[in-house]
């Protein structure tokens, strides 16, 4: 029986793949390059939210496994790369 931390993660990549996948079918039918940017620029906040929310899950699910030092290297960790990604 799959983990329900494992599932939920893979749920959350199967969802942000099934969107990037609709809106590159949308850019296509909409075949203008203006509304292509939009639709992909779109896209620039679905990542990051996907990516902060499996981390999350996957955090939780090892919350009780992890002393309080490591959760926090592994919390700023996650922040780095946050600012890494968002940052122009």
């Amino acid at each position: 029986m799959l983990n329900k931390i494992v599932m939920s993660m893979a749920s959350l990549r199967v969802l942000s793949g099934s969107i990037e996948i609709c809106a590159a079918i949308l850019m296509l039918r909409l075949n203008s390059i203006d509304k292509a940017l939009v639709v992909n620029s779109s896209l620039a906040l679905v990542g990051p939210l996907i990516l902060m929310a499996t981390t999350t899950i996957g955090l939780i699910g090892l919350s009780d496994k992890l002393s309080p030092s490591k959760f926090l290297w592994v919390a700023v960790g996650v922040i780095c790369l946050m600012v890494g990604i968002l940052k122009k």
